[in-house]
């Protein structure tokens, strides 16, 4: 028993008793306290001083005053999110974009400089002012005023219209139009007109017919003065007329060759060669098509 006692560790000992260090670990602790001891005489050796380890100053209370070093790192670090603010603040600052500006007007500065029509801007009293682009007037006419100076002009009788009345003066012509065909003869008279034995009235009902047929006598001035007689065949109510017109006409200028300039003029020895055009094979008219029908 008294061996299992002397082999204890110094942990193992009983309660009440101090542990007894081993000669490992008071060895070590001398050599940590030896330690300072010759860095201080080594220090002293070379002639500098040895570091005086800061020591806090005790305060009225008893509480440790803290180092200026201490003091401004607290301070910085308080500093700290507001200078990380205040950054943030101006970068926010430079990246907003500049208010756009609303572009000059040119010219917004000039005065308005208005020049009463036929003044000289220029001042120049003295000097008859002429504007360098006004129209002269030539004499010319527009070409609407020409126009109806023309119509106006064909409107007006031929007064050089010679023309013998005798008693037994014929003269006889043929008019057509489309597939109508009248012949006519001229004769002294009053004015009358006598077609397929009936009057003017009476074949031809409509007035805008009745005026087209009575134009190539009144243009002559011959309208009271002369009859006509007509044998009309072929076509309708219109190509009679414009067939009636036409040999009135002709028979006109086998009474007077003179008149052929101006009767040539008004279009009255004019044969109207427009007809209906004639119908194509497939097809129901000249160019109606039939319905197409997809199915």
């Amino acid at each position: 028993m008294a061996d299992d006692d002397s082999t204890q560790t110094p942990d193992e000992q009983p309660d009440g008793q101090h542990a007894v260090p081993s000669a490992d670990a008071t060895e070590i602790a001398g050599s940590g306290e030896d330690a300072a001891l010759e860095a201080a005489q080594e220090a002293q050796e070379s002639g500098a001083s040895a570091p005086e380890p800061p020591t806090a100053a005790p305060a009225g209370d008893g509480h440790a005053v803290p180092s200026e070093d201490a003091m401004e790192i607290a301070g910085s670090a308080e500093d700290a999110p507001l200078e990380a603010l205040q950054e943030a603040a101006d970068e926010a600052a430079e990246d907003e974009p500049a208010p756009r500006e609303k572009p000059a007007v040119p010219g917004a500065h000039l005065e308005v400089d208005i020049v009463p029509e036929g003044a000289d801007p220029l001042g120049r009293a003295a000097q008859e002012y002429e504007d360098p682009y006004a129209v002269e007037d030539d004499g010319e006419q527009p070409a609407s005023q020409a126009a109806e100076d023309g119509e106006a002009a064909l409107a007006e009788p031929i007064s050089t219209a010679a023309i013998d009345l005798a008693s037994g003066a014929r003269y006889r012509a043929t008019g057509k139009r489309k597939t109508a065909i009248a012949r006519v003869t001229l004769r002294p008279g009053t004015g009358t007109y006598l077609v397929n034995g009936r009057t003017l009235e009476q074949h031809f009902p409509r007035h805008t017919l009745q005026r087209n047929i009575r134009q190539p006598l009144e243009t002559v001035g011959y309208q009271e003065r002369m009859d006509v007689v007509a044998r009309l065949h072929g076509g309708g109510i219109s190509a009679q007329a414009g067939a009636l017109r036409h040999g009135v006409s002709r028979a006109l200028l086998e009474a007077d060759p003179n008149l052929r300039g101006e009767l040539k003029r008004r279009g009255f020895l004019t044969r109207d060669s427009r007809a209906k055009e004639r119908k194509k094979a497939g097809l129901k008219k000249a160019r109606k098509k039939p319905q197409f029908s997809k199915r």
